[in-house]
């Protein structure tokens, strides 16, 4: 049941926008009232204009917003004036409509208005809610819709048959209100809930009654549609997820969301979802998130792999076909993968180019689940049809929102695994592939330091985890993670490191098998379990081991480390070329003598790389810097620049390579 949220003591003292994007946010606060970026709220209030005159202002959420984080920024002003002469007029065309709103606009640079900016123009009332409840849906897409929304409310509702949000639709409502002055509530066909007050609490108070009222139908309806186990998921996700992420992503790569929660597993377990599921759209505003429809697979009678490879594939030439069906010649069809996969006894799995967007997806499909068992409780459950989806999902004016998006950046889609990631280079190199977008998983033995670096990526694109690369259960622990997290691996940096100085006399058996452990088998295990997950998701791969300039050049009191590096760049050799049959790249950076933000160089090392040379350790920033051809001291970053380009598309003809990122050192010039 929505709750009235209403507070007077928060509401005090507010006026105008900040009352408008506080009963904004308010609906907002239970999807199952507002979806994900759904919605439109208004207000008509008087303001001055750019010379100081009085005028009425309607008042509009912007397009693409979501009124959860609504403020008085998210809000196109408009003349009221200059709006409603439009009432005169019998038609109008989108392009239209938005050339002529543009002339109506109080203040430039404000967000552009909703596409339904008219809808709320056209009605008399000062506060209008424009929402799509889960409950008032399940009435609208009824197979008996107007019949079972009246048996509800009578003649306190208005109903408005179901046509493409815009001028004809804005100006039916208005004349349908017209029509019924003591109305109460307008209900679109296959659509939404429009509500209304003098007030912005009478008005949020109304739509929350409003709801509540169609919710108790429901309730009393009694008819449970998803009786299905809610059993945990009984397929294993590590060898599930990278097969379908790389199905999903064979256009361009996709981030995974993996739903096992309780509601998810009781509607993809019970029988009649197959045939439920494929009905259609439960809302027009699901369609840019969710599609038509969703890929719904049973893969327990087949070869898993084979199963969800063929269940995708036949997806997309299904998805091609409707749009020939329907497109016109200036229409490109999108991406035509599933954007939510559904699959018994494992779960619900969606996609999108980051996290977020595949969040969006996964929220907007559970509001599906409550709309398909509400509408089946109240006479059956009925979608729009295909050329009333076409006309939604690649309407422009529903395609603008979209294009608000951040452009895509270099790495987005793609999910990356640090190792040693906790400072130094993979530090530098976690953040830097998180700058161009990709999902970072940060790996280091020192929990705290894999932890500040999540904190400098922010925005829930980062998973540190603690992980010691010498451990086989450990690292397989963290790519199972991973994957569970977001699907799958793109790109893996070895960068853990350990460094020991000591004449070969010197050195003892533990330290040998220290360095060994840590620089050979630590790039050896993550590189065995990258290839496995590869080899599944059959989209290629990145492979970067951060080497050394000592992989290739002989190091004074340095056997041990020398040895294991020069070990870790012919492992790379030899995986490069086991990796060209499935399109993964193995390459190599070889840094030298970078000090600043490194865990080794704080310890032993410098002191005994000093003691090497005969300088004092305040000193080995200047000698490294003066052997250098360059006379420059190498820095976390600049070798971190060198992994973004091995690791990502600008190397993609590149294999079995070594980057020197030293100041250059002749020793180690190529030969």
């Amino acid at each position: 049941m929505p709750q009235n949220l209403w507070n007077d003591a928060a509401a005090s003292g507010k006026a105008g926008l900040d009352l408008l994007a506080y009963r904004s946010s308010l609906l907002a606060q239970d999807r199952a009232v507002v979806n994900v970026f759904g919605g439109n709220t208004s207000s008509k209030v008087d303001e001055l204009d750019h010379l100081g005159r009085t005028v009425r202002v309607l008042w509009v959420k912007g397009s693409g917003s979501d009124m959860a984080g609504c403020t008085p920024e998210s809000f196109a002003g408009l003349r009221l004036d200059d709006l409603k002469p439009l009432l005169e007029r019998k038609s109008m065309s989108d392009e239209e409509m938005v050339g002529y709103l543009a002339h109506c606009v109080l203040e430039p640079g404000r967000p552009r208005q909703s596409i339904e900016t008219l809808l709320h123009a056209f009605l008399p009332f000062s506060e209008v809610d424009h929402t799509h409840p889960d409950a008032i849906i399940a009435l609208a897409c009824t197979k008996r819709g107007r019949d079972a929304a009246a048996s509800v409310f009578g003649d306190r509702m208005v109903w408005v048959d179901y046509i493409r949000p815009g001028f004809e639709l804005s100006l039916r409502i208005h004349q349908a209100v017209s029509e019924c002055p003591d109305a109460e509530c307008v209900i679109m066909g296959k659509h939404g809930l429009v509500t209304w007050g003098s007030t912005a609490k009478e008005s949020y108070s109304k739509a929350i009654a409003i709801i509540d009222e169609a919710e108790a139908a429901i309730r009393l309806a009694g008819q449970r549609v998803w009786t299905g186990a809610d059993l945990e998921s009984n397929n294993d996700a590590y060898h599930i997820l990278p097969v379908l992420r790389g199905a999903i992503s064979s256009e361009r790569k996709q981030i995974l969301t993996w739903d096992t929660s309780k509601r998810v597993m009781q509607m993809i377990n019970t029988p009649a979802a197959g045939d439920l599921s494929q009905v259609g759209a439960a809302c027009p505003d699901h369609l840019v998130h969710v599609k038509q429809k969703p890929l719904f697979i049973d893969i327990s009678s087949e070869s898993v792999e084979q199963a969800l490879r063929a269940a995708v594939e036949d997806y997309r030439k299904n998805y091609s076909a409707y749009f020939s069906d329907h497109a016109t010649p200036d229409d490109v069809m999108s991406d035509s993968s599933p954007r939510v996969v559904l699959v018994p006894g494992f779960g619900m799995v969606c996609s999108g180019r980051d996290a977020r967007q595949a969040q969006v997806s996964a929220d907007l499909y559970h509001r599906a689940i409550e709309v398909i068992e509400g509408a089946e409780a109240m006479g059956g459950f009925e979608s729009l049809t295909p050329a009333e989806t076409f006309g939604i999902e690649y309407w422009p004016l529903e395609l603008y929102k979209l294009k608000q998006r951040r452009p895509d950046r270099e790495l987005s889609g793609h999910i990356a695994i640090v190792t040693g990631g906790g400072s130094g280079i993979g530090r530098a190199t976690a953040l830097r592939l998180a700058e161009e977008g990709a999902h970072v998983a940060i790996l280091d033995k020192n929990m705290r330091g894999a932890e500040e670096t999540a904190v400098q990526i922010g925005g829930g694109v980062a998973l540190p985890m603690e992980c010691d690369v010498t451990d086989e259960v450990a690292v397989e622990g963290a790519f199972r993670k991973t994957v569970s997290r977001w699907g799958g691996v793109d790109i893996v940096v070895c960068s853990a490191g350990v460094a020991s100085s000591d004449p070969i006399v010197s050195t003892t058996i533990e330290e040998w098998n220290r360095n060994i452990a840590v620089l050979a088998t630590g790039y050896f295990l993550p590189a065995r379990e990258a290839f496995r997950v590869w080899d599944r998701q059959q989209i290629g791969g990145s492979l970067v081991f951060v080497t050394s300039k000592n992989a290739v050049v002989a190091g004074k009191n340095a056997s041990a480390y020398s040895a294991a590096k020069a070990a870790e760049q012919h492992l790379a050799r030899c995986l490069a070329e086991e990796g060209g049959a499935i399109g993964v790249r193995v390459n190599c950076v070889m840094p030298d003598a970078v000090l600043r933000g490194s865990s080794i160089w704080d310890g032993n090392w410098r002191t005994e790389r000093a003691a090497a040379y005969g300088i004092h350790p305040d000193g080995l920033e200047d000698f490294y810097k003066s052997r250098t051809t360059l006379k420059v001291n190498v820095l976390p970053e600049d070798v971190a620049e060198a992994i973004l380009f091995l690791a990502g598309p600008r190397s993609l003809k590149t294999t079995g390579a070594s980057i020197t990122v030293d100041g250059g050192v002749a020793a180690a010039y190529v030969r």
